[in-house]
This record gives structure tokens, C-alpha cells and sequence, in this order.
């Protein structure tokens, strides 16, 4: 396993992290370890692909507005 050592860490955030570890019954290292982890596989989301995208956009219960209906007109090219 990898080590990280974190310089310059506010007073007041070790404290936090301390108290947290207290709390949690955990070594502050494995509270920190925690914490990044969390952070890390929250932000770490899988992009969907085409597919995915599709199926979520037609999936059952989407609702679509309306179009009223109007008469066809031709596309004219004339100047």
C-alpha cells in the first residue's frame, strides 16, 4: 500500500479529524483514510455511454410536452 504524508494541515482541521475519530471509534489515520476515500469514489462516477443515454431518455414514465398540431407547410428556396 501507498503512503501520503499531508503538510501544512490546519490546526483546527486535525482537531475536527480527532474529534471525528473519536466519534467513530477509529485512529485518526483511518479516518482520514476514510474520509478521502469517500470523497474520492464520490466524485469517481462512470460517464454513461450512448446507449445508457438513450435508454434513460425514453425509459418508461418520462413525460413529453405536447405539440399542437399544425398544418405541413413546403420549405421554399426562392429569393
Amino acid at each position: 500500500m501507498a503512503s501520503l504524508t499531508i503538510r501544512k494541515l490546519p490546526d483546527d482541521l486535525k482537531q475536527e479529524l480527532r474529534e471525528m475519530a473519536a466519534r467513530s471509534g477509529r485512529s485518526v489515520e483511518e479516518e482520514a483514510r476514510c474520509a478521502i476515500r469517500s470523497h474520492v469514489r464520490s466524485i469517481r462516477k462512470p460517464r454513461k455511454g450512448i446507449f445508457e443515454l438513450i435508454h434513460d431518455a425514453s425509459r418508461p414514465g418520462l413525460d413529453l410536452p405536447e405539440v399542437a398540431d399544425s398544418p405541413a407547410s413546403f420549405a421554399t428556396f426562392d429569393e
